[in-house]
């Protein structure tokens, strides 16, 4: 379990200081100090081990913004609250921030990008429909907005939006309007 552990941080490191095309099996057992022979009988690929990586450092990032969410009271503010927390949990994860480096080859910017995030987002909008807040008809659609949106925010920060205040106002102006009755 130790040698899992080191090499899991061995990979968050590499992705984090060069990107994914920096990973492979040799520098990951470099960087975690094990042989090759242990990452892969520990992980069968490159895949697997970064697969792993992200997974649990989406699984922590996730109980932080799970826990920002639980005292919001409209459909809106929730969305709203998601994205904030979202992004603040990416600003807190270097390897996070290089998903948003369209040049390193990275997972985010590929073709399949929204198949993988439509899941992970219902999971945490779900609960608005659960609460009352908007009908399962509504939340497909709220949930392409958040997504859509939210990759956005992360990924283009200004200056007009750059702290939490400044984007619960901006997003909670405009989702508003667009959410209609389950704002």
């Amino acid at each position: 379990m130790r040698s899992q552990q080191k090499i899991l941080n061995a990979t968050l490191r590499l992705i984090e200081g060069g990107g994914f095309e920096a990973v492979n099996m040799a520098a990951i057992a470099h960087e975690a100090g094990v042989s090759r022979q242990t990452v892969y009988s520990n992980f069968g690929s490159r895949e697997e081990v970064v697969s792993k990586a992200m997974s649990d450092l989406t699984v922590e990032m996730l109980s932080g913004i799970k826990a920002r969410l639980a005292t919001v009271e409209s459909a809106c503010e929730y969305v709203v609250e998601f994205i904030v927390a979202s992004r603040a949990e990416v600003r807190a994860h270097p390897v996070l921030t290089t998903l948003l480096l369209a040049e390193r080859g990275d997972p985010v910017f590929s073709a399949e990008m929204m198949v993988r995030a439509k899941p992970v987002a219902h999971e945490f909008l779900s609960p608005i429909v659960e609460r009352g807040l908007a009908t399962e008809e509504e939340l497909d659609g709220i949930i392409e907005i958040a997504v859509r949106l939210g990759l956005s925010v992360i990924a283009f920060d200004s200056e007009s939006i750059h702290s939490d205040d400044d984007l619960r106002t901006f997003l909670t102006r405009w989702l508003q309007p667009a959410m209609g009755s389950t704002a």
